[in-house]
């Protein structure tokens, strides 16, 4: 099977955030292919903005949606490009700023006044929300953006490679290392994680019994255990069974699907393409324990719309995004389940949701629930960034990992301050 586009799958790595509203205040607003879908609605015009999913059909899908509201004339912006993050927080800064848009819980935006309250809206169907998704959506008991999928992640692999090579499914991250060895034959390694390795830190932390901050907003990710992880990672990393450079990034499915691994770290919303391409050979197994005492872990990112509080018709955005995501359940499971799998956030919709009730997608949504973790929405993209430094610095080169969670500590400690005084 071809690559998938590298370009629509790359916006789906759920570590991306916000550059930073200054920074982006060098950029150029959003312009040329922005995709302008109209509503057939009458009333005030809203924009809307999204990053181009890699799934078929999920433009047609949020266009079909707005066209059949009719209480605002509803207008897509579908961002192809890469950079959604960049776009998206340069077109905020201008005239021609979105009304509402999908991104991701950071208390950033909510600090800067750009994302308006939508607790009103929430409130009524609260108890229906997983309350993770609540939690990492408020501030001081305000409710920030209405989540639309959760996006699970862990490993796939074919179980038929793991016969033939005498490999037991791995629950620690030794076992992994060593099912990599294993698994790696002629042009196959036994596993890949990303080409920058990113989409992993947060799953080693959680794996090691750790966190990225505790629940007073103190550094909780600087522990032995997590050193020890860091350390086996850099075995890893030398051992020459993990792939790098591979042509696309964990989030697109073609490494596994065209062989050059063995074992792919990804997410739900590619299961189709993989069981499109090997059927029933193909399962899935959590971020495996760093150490003996941790525990495994499933790392959940996903998507969520927010009103932009700056914008003209704040009203008319909360209304709308009430009537899509709020009270329209058929689409809400069609957005879950038509175009790649997701886990729908409203209990009720994920209960009866049909696609996600056998077989491997009912494993996903096991493993989701038993061991999954949400972002802290406290967790901002400067901690973010020095996370992926440490992994740059210690795993990648031959740096001292304490060290270099020092260094990480000294960033995290001063965007803190800043945030909680």
């Amino acid at each position: 099977m071809s690559a998938l586009s590298n370009d629509n799958w790359s916006r789906r790595s759920i570590f991306r955030a916000a550059a930073g509203m200054a920074a982006a205040g060098t950029l150029a607003a959003c312009g040329g292919n922005n995709g302008r879908g109209g509503g057939s609605g009458s009333g005030p015009q809203l924009n809307q903005m999204f990053h181009a999913y890699g799934e078929a059909g999920t433009e047609q899908a949020i266009k079909r949606y707005a066209a059949a509201y009719k209480d605002a004339s509803v207008n897509t912006q579908w961002i192809t490009s890469a950079d959604f993050e960049s776009k998206l927080f340069a077109t905020l800064l201008t005239k021609n700023a979105p009304d509402l848009f999908e991104f991701h819980p950071q208390i950033q935006m909510v600090k800067s006044g750009q994302v308006a309250d939508l607790s009103d809206i929430v409130n009524p169907v609260k108890d229906d929300f997983n309350p993770a998704d609540i939690t990492s959506h408020t501030v001081d008991g305000k409710i920030y953006g209405v989540r639309m999928i959760d996006d699970p992640q862990f490993f796939f692999y074919r179980p038929s490679l793991f016969k033939k090579a005498g490999v037991k499914v791995p629950e620690t991250l030794d076992e992994l290392i060593e099912a990599a060895a294993k698994l790696t034959t002629g042009k196959v390694k036994g596993l890949y994680v990303g080409n920058d390795l990113h989409a992993i830190v947060n799953p080693l932390i959680w794996s090691a019994g750790a966190d990225t901050l505790n629940a007073k907003n103190e550094i909780a990710y600087h522990t032995p255990e997590v050193v020890e992880g860091l350390k086996k990672m850099r075995k890893l990393f030398t051992s020459g069974d993990l792939l790098l450079g591979a042509p696309t990034d964990y989030w697109d499915p073609s490494s596994l699907v065209q062989g050059l691994c063995a074992i792919q770290f990804c997410g739900m919303w590619a299961m189709p393409v993989f069981q499109k391409a090997f059927g029933d050979d193909l399962g899935i197994f959590p971020f495996p324990k760093t150490v003996d005492s941790g525990k495994q872990s499933v790392y959940n990112g996903g998507w969520s719309m927010f009103v932009n509080a700056k914008g003209k018709n704040v009203d008319a955005a909360k209304e709308y995004v009430k009537w899509l995501w709020i009270d329209q359940k058929k689409y809400q499971e069609d957005w879950a389940t038509s175009y790649g799998f997701h886990i729908p956030p409203r209990k009720s919709i994920a209960a009866t949701a049909t696609k996600l009730k056998s077989g491997l997608p009912a494993e996903g949504v096991k493993l989701f629930n038993e061991f999954g973790h949400f972002d802290n929405i406290g967790w901002t993209q400067a901690m973010i960034q020095a996370s992926w430094d440490v992994m740059a610095n210690c795993v990648r080169k031959s740096g001292d990992p304490e060290k270099a969670l020092d260094e990480c500590d000294k960033t995290v400690n001063r965007e803190l301050k800043k945030l909680f005084g």
